[in-house]
């Protein structure tokens, strides 16, 4: 496949995504690509990032003019922006037309693509600031969660993602939402777990928290994501009941709010350790009942 061979991209949807693929695909496009956001705030910042680029007076119309359209829009907004455009036909043969929702899949697009439209979902797996150059750079080595309406699909989805430099991976329709969960478990708990530890730090008396636990935290996680749950350490893995007890009665009488999620974790813990045959077996009982919510 030519991945030249797109005569104009189209971008619905300019907040922070929407301007990032702007920006990185719009040297792909061999017209003007077009822009279309209902801020005009916003279409502004992505015509800003991508001079040549033109404003679109409606979504429609790049539905109706463009052979690469990225639908930029928010989870929610997926159906209903899908549902706008099956009113009417493409424009071009065939194009090529996906969104970046990591919810959904390429199921939700299915009445654009019974209008003639090829289609996919492309979730890059990161966060978006809103500094659109940082972020092309960032997408370069960035895995991409593709679901692909058909074998065609697919094939296009891993060229756009090549294009921005990318490697993509394939999601199957109905693992779509247990993908996506996964990733906000692990990203956004996580942003969770690091102030609930904060707010405990600071109730120590201890005056910049994030500050002591930057190097700890810093030093778990690249261990995690390169040795797995053998990188784990500390009282569970050792079964010292003495000083998990000491840490529930803290939590108790100084964060009694932070009590339920540390047990929760806890317990999760021993669940994973088990799986991995990891601890000291005779302690496991023991430490699940301490840690089982009265």
């Amino acid at each position: 496949m030519n991945t030249l061979s797109y005569t104009r991209l189209g971008i619905i949807g300019a907040g922070r995504a929407g301007q990032a693929f702007a920006m990185g695909l719009a040297p792909f496009s061999k017209a003007a690509p077009l822009i279309f956001n209902r801020s005009s705030a916003r279409r502004a910042e992505a015509l800003a990032h991508v001079p040549y680029a033109r404003p679109a007076g409606n979504a429609e119309d790049i539905w109706q003019s463009c052979d690469l359209i990225v639908m930029a829009v928010s989870d929610d907004a997926v159906a209903d922006m899908t549902e706008r455009l099956s009113h009417c036909d493409p424009g071009v043969p065939r194009p090529f037309l996906f969104h970046l929702s990591g919810r959904c899949g390429a199921g939700v697009l299915d009445p654009l693509r019974e209008k003639g439209a090829v289609t996919a979902a492309i979730h890059p797996v990161m966060t978006f600031t809103g500094d659109p150059e940082s972020e092309v750079q960032r997408m370069a080595g960035t895995p991409f969660g593709v679901t692909g309406s058909s074998a065609q699909a697919v094939e296009r989805a891993m060229a756009v993602v090549k294009l921005l430099g990318g490697n993509g991976f394939i999601i199957a329709e109905e693992k779509r939402s247990l993908y996506h969960g996964a990733l906000s478990h692990a990203a956004n708990h996580l942003v969770t777990l690091i102030e609930s530890a904060a707010r405990a730090l600071e109730a120590a008396g201890m005056d910049d928290p994030h500050a002591a636990l930057r190097p700890l935290v810093r030093a778990a996680m690249e261990n995690s994501l390169t040795n797995g749950f053998a990188a784990l350490s500390g009282p569970l893995l050792r079964g010292d009941r003495g000083t998990i007890g000491g840490h529930l009665e803290a939590f108790g009488r100084y964060c009694p709010d932070m009590l339920p999620d540390y047990r929760a974790m806890a317990l999760a813990t021993l669940r994973e350790m088990e799986r991995h045959d990891m601890g000291k077996a005779d302690a496991m009982p023991d430490l699940r009942q301490l840690l089982e919510p009265e």
